[in-house]
């Protein structure tokens, strides 16, 4: 199982994501990967935030590319005072055994100034020789 957890900040909000390789909901004989990621999204600054949406760019080994643009993340779009965090887990199909995905959510803080914080691209790599180097 893979335990890297990709990190970036910014703003004073830190997002981690990890990914995991989803053995039993993928058929590689017919091209079929499936990956969870877990998210952890926190607030190290001193103002609320919530975040209002998402734009993720997933790109798969065989050059195939796809965007997501939604409101919120998993059906919230949560608020987070200083201090706090929100985590959820989600998922995202590949028709190949590897690839990467990467991201923006958009964000408002308590005085109505909109930013955007990265998600750190982070790759998805399937088991097998196209899959992670051990």
């Amino acid at each position: 199982m893979n335990e890297t957890i990709f990190q970036e900040t910014t703003s004073d909000i830190t997002v981690r994501v990890r990914p995991e390789y989803l053995d039993e909901q993928s058929d590689p004989d017919q091209g079929n990967y499936a990956w969870a990621y877990h998210v952890r999204i926190e607030n190290n600054g001193n103002r609320i935030v919530q975040l209002l949406s998402r734009h993720w760019k997933i790109a798969d080994s065989h050059g195939s590319c796809q965007e997501i643009i939604g409101d919120g993340i998993v059906g919230h779009q949560p608020t987070l005072g200083p201090g706090d965090s929100f985590e959820y887990t989600s998922g995202t199909p590949l028709a190949a055994p590897s690839g990467f995905m990467s991201g923006v959510f958009h964000m408002i803080s308590e005085d109505g100034t909109r930013f955007d914080v990265a998600v750190p691209a982070f790759a998805l790599d399937g088991p097998g020789p196209c899959g992670a180097i051990h």
